[in-house]
């Protein structure tokens, strides 16, 4: 079996990891990069030993088959459509766009051009995940009854060098960090059918105390304290929180499911690892169990190796951009049920995605 070529659109930070495992997989290899800044690609070009470029010449390259699109949110789509319309099949970073509008635009275009579009986050694909997967398929803790979600912080403007971002359009805790927690509820619970929340602002400026911009002040477009509930088409009702306003730390778990026979803990949805923990019905006793997959590591780009071999083979690919909508409509509504005092029925479905094999 041959192996799908690549190029990376987006050289900044998270570009790194991408590059470290792009040609750990099988099934691609990532032959070049591009970016607005055609000397910041070039660079990451001579560091990763790819051929760096600009955007245009990437797309119009004829030996690349798959664009890894790494740019910023707001960017995320158009890149995308111009990748499609290019001929490439593509992978982005979480979100899949901005708006719901965009998000659907760009499914479109890849049916009509009978192209596959995937999406980050892939540490569902992780160890950590695909472990607890394994537990509830198999019944440690019965049929799920429910889940909750918690990631609670203090924000961005106390560690990030330009946290501005984060609080305007395409920002907030939920389309920060919701992708996460969500595609792993939906990888283990299935797809959402309605959901509804709260929402605020609590603080609408905010100082920055990170260097380089120090004393500067954040106007904040978004909300930043969101709490949700979840009605899965399976019957499971979840709960998820997300904050950017916890100033005094929090001792929630990240995830736990529970099921008639049990309760899960699932592993902090950022990482690709455990612990994996699971209290059964009757027990007080909370047990660790060993991970039953591999890739507990930072196995970032997984999804988009799935992706290529799911290219290869004519299977489906699990991280896919149905899943990646799925996720993206059911952020944007925990905000409109807010703003409405309603809920948001789902427009969209997704299949839950097929569990990795065991090894």
């Amino acid at each position: 079996m041959g192996k799908i070529r690549a190029g990376i659109i987006g050289t900044g930070n998270i570009s790194g990891i991408y590059f470290k495992n792009g040609n750990r997989f099988d099934s691609m290899e990532i032959v070049a990069c591009a970016d607005l800044n055609v000397e910041r690609a070039r660079e990451k070009a001579a560091e990763y030993g790819v051929r760096g470029s600009s955007v245009e010449e990437l797309l119009a390259a004829s030996d690349i088959d798959m664009i890894i699109n790494l740019t910023i949110p707001q960017a995320h789509a158009s890149v995308c459509i111009q990748a499609l319309e290019a001929g490439k099949h593509v992978y982005v970073e979480k979100p899949l766009s901005v708006t719901k509008e965009e998000g659907r635009l760009v499914l479109e275009t890849a049916r009509k051009r009978g192209l596959l579009v995937g999406g980050a986050p892939d540490t569902f694909l992780g160890g950590g995940i695909q472990t607890c997967i394994k537990l509830i398929e198999d019944g440690w803790i019965g049929t799920p009854i429910g889940a909750t979600a918690f990631m609670m912080s203090g924000g961005h403007e106390s560690w990030h060098p330009d946290p501005e971002f984060y609080y305007k359009k395409g920002g907030g805790p939920m389309f920060d960090m919701g992708p996460y927690y969500l595609t792993a509820l939906v990888a283990m619970l299935g797809p959402i059918s309605r959901v509804t929340g709260s929402a605020r602002i609590s603080f609408p400026e905010r100082k920055i105390t990170s260097q380089p911009k120090y004393g500067q002040t954040i106007q904040v477009d978004v909300p930043t304290h969101v709490a949700g509930i979840l009605d899965f088409a399976a019957g499971p009702v979840g709960t998820i929180l997300t904050s950017f306003d916890v100033k005094g730390g929090s001792q929630l778990p990240r995830i736990e499911v529970y099921g008639s026979a049990g309760t899960l803990e699932v592993p902090d949805p950022n990482t690709f690892g455990g612990p994996v923990r699971i209290c059964r019905a009757g027990s007080r006793e909370w047990m660790e169990l060993p991970l039953t997959h591999g890739n507990a590591d930072n196995a970032r780009g997984i999804g988009a190796a799935d992706m290529a071999a799911a290219i290869l083979s004519g299977r489906p690919h699990r991280a896919s951009g149905e899943l990646t909508f799925h996720v993206l409509e059911a952020m944007h509504g925990f905000h409109e049920a807010s703003e409405r005092g309603t809920h948001y029925t789902m427009t969209s479905a997704c299949e839950r995605p097929e569990p990795l094999p065991l090894g």
